[in-house]
């Protein structure tokens, strides 16, 4: 299933989309999809549904983030060795892990605003993991059960704040609209191998990057595992693992976003971002 969030800001409604990618309203089913409808019962109640007799939603919506309540927004660093060699950074032995703050979620084709005194804007693409079931020291081999489903991030970034204030990426990575994810959370069962498949970025038409998932080093079952020993993961939560190379930081000379880009994303199987770049304002 790829289910969706759809609506204003705050004013989002559930909803499936159907075999001819037209959204079918979930309203008259669920409230929302939060925490409590990510489970595998609640998913295996929704996958039962025939999505001709749900409402059919006219226009084009604006896609929310296409979970609510998320408690938290959990990130890993320098996932792909090439990433990590264009950062001037060494293969990390252990998953480097930093949170996003909640507040930087958005829908996938909100603007992406620069913070005050931003002068390093970035882009990365990302898989993003949807945590379905409460789990703590979870085994390599035990946690596919524990996913909801998988969705594409942008993992944006202000290198300098990130990297030239103090040793903490987190102040780099959680300003407002820094963690657009969607269009939508698809289950597990339409991503038959989640290492398999590519993904892009562009800016202003421009291709960035392209990679695939399965140049990871570490990948999604042993993520979960690790992070799972450090927190308890709870329904909702979303994980994003990595990026692949050709972000601004590695260009030479780098290169970074400014006020009217436009950056297009997507992830195979996944679905497609479009962020335009806009300056602070209250």
């Amino acid at each position: 299933m790829k289910l969706v969030r759809y609506g204003n800001p705050g004013k989002e409604k559930p909803g499936l989309v159907d075999a001819d990618g037209r959204i079918r309203d979930l309203s008259g089913v669920v409230p929302d999809l939060g925490p409590a409808q990510l489970s595998a019962a609640s998913l295996a109640k929704l996958r039962k549904l025939n999505p001709a007799k749900l409402p059919l939603v006219r226009g084009t919506p604006r896609y929310g983030c296409p979970v609510n309540n998320v408690g938290k927004f959990v990130a890993i660093g320098l996932n792909y060795s090439d990433h990590a060699a264009e950062a001037g950074m060494p293969i990390p032995k252990e998953p480097v892990v930093f949170m996003k703050a909640t507040t930087s979620l958005q829908g996938p084709n909100d603007d992406v605003m620069l913070p005050k005194n931003s002068v390093k804007g970035d882009w990365e693409v990302e898989l993003a993991i949807i945590i379905g079931t409460r789990a703590r020291y979870v085994p390599k081999t035990g946690g596919a059960r524990l996913r909801a489903g998988y969705a594409i991030c942008n993992d944006v970034s202000e290198r300098e704040f990130q990297l030239e204030r103090g040793p903490q990426w987190d102040k780099g990575k959680g300003c407002d609209t820094f963690g657009p994810v969607g269009p939508w959370l698809v289950t597990p069962d339409e991503i038959p191998n989640v290492h398999r498949p590519g993904m892009w970025l562009d800016v202003n038409g421009e291709r960035m990057q392209t990679g695939n998932t399965k140049t990871m080093i570490f990948n999604v079952p042993t993520i979960v595992s690790y992070l799972s020993q450090f927190m308890t993961l709870m329904p909702g939560d979303i994980i994003t693992t990595g990026t692949p190379p050709g972000v601004g930081l590695g260009m030479k000379p780098p290169k970074f976003l400014k006020k009217g880009d436009v950056m297009t994303l997507g992830i195979e199987g996944l679905g497609e971002q479009r962020q335009r770049v806009v300056p602070f304002k209250l």
